[in-house]
């Protein structure tokens, strides 16, 4: 009897561990990072994107480049995303045209009641105001040149950095997706993830 009993107990311990290691594993993938990365005109300016993809998923983040003529398709599959439970932090990055589709990405999923963690957009111009559930929005912009600082909608909660690059002759708009140190600069932000909720702060720092 004491055999047996012990046998059952172990088998039970056995089935615990198991149905608690398949539970870890199911949490840490819905709370996995994402990442959709939108190239600028006709999809062949931002090469430097697929650059960070690609490092990106060297490290185990999940990452995707897109073309910005799919950023409403591209919505789509977040919503569905998050709607079967996936709960991980979401970052937008956008070059160029894309840079502006990633702030009507946020709009949307706004509606939606879902959060983006994380939004960078490399030179936007003419883009319209960041929306509230955007935690954190990191906006390079050359001035003089191509860009300018952004806004956030009114009683913005997140923070919002603008970086102006315009003394660096060498980043120009074609190339500010490639620059090696502008790619460090958004791998870092990404893989710190998720960011603190905290008050607004509005900033424009000048690169050195």
């Amino acid at each position: 009897m004491g055999f047996r009993h012990q046998g059952v107990t172990r088998a039970t311990i056995a089935v615990v561990l198991c149905l608690g290691m398949a539970l870890l594993w199911s949490s840490a993938a819905k709370a996995e990072t994402r990442v959709y990365l939108l190239r600028g005109w006709f999809g062949v300016f931002s090469t430097g994107l697929d650059s960070v993809a690609a490092e990106l998923r060297g490290k185990g983040i999940k990452a995707e480049t897109v073309g910005h003529l799919a950023w409403k398709s591209t919505v789509t599959s977040i919503i569905k995303w998050h709607a079967s439970g996936n709960s991980g932090p979401l970052v937008l990055v956008g070059h160029s045209q894309g840079a502006n589709n990633i702030i009507d990405m946020a709009r949307l999923l706004q509606r939606e009641n879902i959060p983006v963690d994380l939004l960078v957009t490399l030179a936007p111009a003419g883009q319209d105001p960041v929306p509230g559930n955007v935690v954190r929005a990191i906006n390079y912009y050359n001035s003089p040149g191509w860009g300018a600082p952004i806004t956030a909608d009114a009683g913005y909660h997140g923070q919002l950095t603008n970086i102006n690059l315009g003394g660096d002759l060498g980043i120009y708009h074609m190339a500010i997706d490639k620059n090696p140190r502008i790619q460090a600069e958004i791998e870092r932000a990404i893989l710190a993830m998720p960011q603190t909720r905290s008050g607004a702060e509005t900033r424009t720092t000048e690169a050195k």
